[in-house]
């Protein structure tokens, strides 16, 4: 990744992505070590604050599966998992109210706040945000839901307002019941709803490494030979697969980043070379912002 040798360079390279991207959605699922280090958790407030100011409508996802799995030892409630998967029980599902409705919630809410933002904490149960039903799987997962519907009038409303929700992947049943939902999922279906531009994961790894190289840019057919052949692997099969799935539901541009990099998520929006893994649809025609990143990452390895 380059330096920048003065603060005008950076503003000059940023200044065609801010004009491209005013009044567009970007849904940006907060997950990983990032939610866990204090001087991260300011800086990624600090950077979806920065992005609402320039004009870009944002849509916060977040998970927190280490904080629930902590409170549920502490409260003395099993964890079970079942083929590495959550199962929630109605114990369980108090605990994940508590941490993601409560005080994860607040607490990335306020951070946005405290840097001058305007933001409110919602779960999906608010005003029926997200709609859901029992995940029909394999396995029985519990009180685990896949989400039907998202009340996309109530996110534009907020957002017409200047403010930033902030949501965890909690929905609710026809019945009134309440379901954990995955939080990839929620922000992968919220994208969708919502026709957003760029849907950004945030994780604890820089993208999708091939042979030990960081892909810059992916398209569905090098994805998917790559996960054949056995070089894509592990937990990023499904968080490929669900990138296109976004893709085709309409969603510009798919983005995977490292949050443990300080200001991970202004690094990759706003330079041509980015920083993680961006995922585009290879019927669409090519960006010059994709192809600019391709020759940037080419010019960066020929010189090291």
């Amino acid at each position: 990744m380059k330096t920048f040798s003065s603060k005008e360079e950076v503003l000059i390279e940023a200044l065609p992505y801010i004009t491209t991207y005013e009044n567009k959605t970007f849904v940006i699922k907060y997950g990983g070590a990032v939610m866990t280090d204090d001087a991260l958790k300011q800086t990624f407030a600090q950077d979806v604050t920065l992005l609402r100011k320039i004009g870009i409508n944002i849509i916060v996802v977040h998970g927190g599966g280490k904080d629930i799995t902590n409170l549920a030892q502490k409260l003395g409630v099993e964890s079970r998992f079942v083929d590495g998967m959550r199962y929630t029980d109605e114990k369980m599902m108090q605990v994940v109210m508590m941490v993601l409705a409560g005080t994860l919630n607040k607490e990335i809410t306020g951070l946005i706040i405290k840097h001058g933002g305007n933001a409110i904490g919602l779960c999906g149960i608010d005003n029926g945000l997200l709609r859901a039903k029992k995940l029909q799987s394999d396995v029985d997962l519990g009180l685990v839901g896949d989400i039907t519907q998202v009340n996309t009038a109530f996110l534009q409303l907020l957002m017409q307002h200047d403010i930033i929700p902030v949501i965890a992947p909690i929905g609710l049943g026809e019945q009134g019941e309440l379901y954990n939902i995955n939080a990839d999922v929620a922000a992968t279906e919220i994208a969708i709803a919502m026709k957003a531009e760029k849907l950004v994961y945030l994780s604890d790894t820089d993208g999708v490494i091939v042979d030990n190289t960081l892909i810059p840019t992916l398209a569905k057919s090098e994805a998917l030979e790559w996960i054949e052949q056995g070089k894509i692997y592990g937990g990023m099969i499904p968080k490929v697969h669900s990138a296109f799935e976004a893709i085709e539901g309409g969603v510009n541009k798919v983005h995977f980043i490292n949050g443990g990099i300080k200001h991970a998520l202004l690094l990759e929006i706003f330079t041509n070379e980015g920083i993680g893994t961006e995922i585009i649809n290879e019927d669409a025609p090519t960006t010059a912002a994709s192809q600019r990143r391709r020759v940037q990452r080419i010019m960066e390895g020929a010189v090291k």
